[in-house]
């Protein structure tokens, strides 16, 4: 759940101070309400995740909190420090995205050359574990699939087999990867794809676990094509 006037009444509040309050020792969550406390942190810090703080940097952020939540006095006027925080947050993000593109046409160009592997007009890397014996669905099709997706890192950020529960959707109601990708397997099959971010979630990402320019990578099985309801 996102809290955008709590994040941004954060963000005025933290940016700019100068210096860092003495830190805190490691939080003991003992009852409910201290969960439920750190839960709200845990909000604010993936709110906050597009910075991309360094952790002498969270420190100022967590100086800001302190004094504004505590009714301290400010060490200085956040209000005019305002326009500056979508300016920093625009640079960390661009910084952010040359960086794992950069990173992702590596591993792009290093999949490629995998046994096996094809590169596609649209610059996916498919590569077929095991071939289906069933039809191929079309673009207007359902499908019934199991994946694993990670980042290039390893990461991952979403598994239906970690669910342990099979997705179920249109093909044309995804990203462009699995649009394309899908429909070069055949159901009961299984295959890899890596995905430049310009047929997955481009320059925009899908905070904070997908970062903007991101390559995918995802372990697909086609389990199935729906049938259309009569």
């Amino acid at each position: 759940m996102r809290y955008p006037l709590l994040v941004a009444a954060v963000a005025l509040a933290c940016i700019g101070c100068s210096s860092p309050s003495a830190p805190v020792g490691a939080a003991e969550l003992k009852t409910e309400e201290d969960k439920t406390l750190y839960a709200l942190g845990s909000a604010i810090g993936r709110n906050l995740s597009s910075f991309d703080l360094t952790e002498a940097e969270l420190e100022f952020v967590k100086a800001g909190i302190a004094d504004a939540a505590l009714h301290k006095e400010p060490k200085l006027d956040a209000s005019t420090y305002f326009p500056r925080i979508q300016e920093l947050q625009n640079a960390r993000v661009a910084a952010a995205g040359e960086k794992e593109k950069k990173a992702g046409e590596e591993y792009l160009a290093k999949a490629a050359t995998e046994s096996g592997a094809q590169k596609t007009a649209s610059g996916l890397v498919y590569k077929q574990v095991s071939e289906g014996t069933g039809a191929s669905p079309k673009a207007t099709d359902t499908v019934k699939v199991h994946y694993h997706g990670t980042l290039t890192n390893g990461k991952v950020f979403d598994s239906s087999v970690e669910r342990k529960e099979p997705a179920t959707f249109p093909l044309n109601g995804v990203i462009p990867c699995w649009t394309e990708g899908v429909q070069l397997m055949k159901v009961g099959g299984k295959a890899r794809f890596v995905c430049p971010p310009d047929i997955a979630y481009g320059d925009r990402g899908a905070p904070p676990d997908i970062k903007p320019g991101s390559t995918l990578v995802f372990e697909v099985e086609l389990l199935g094509i729906e049938q259309p309801q009569q």
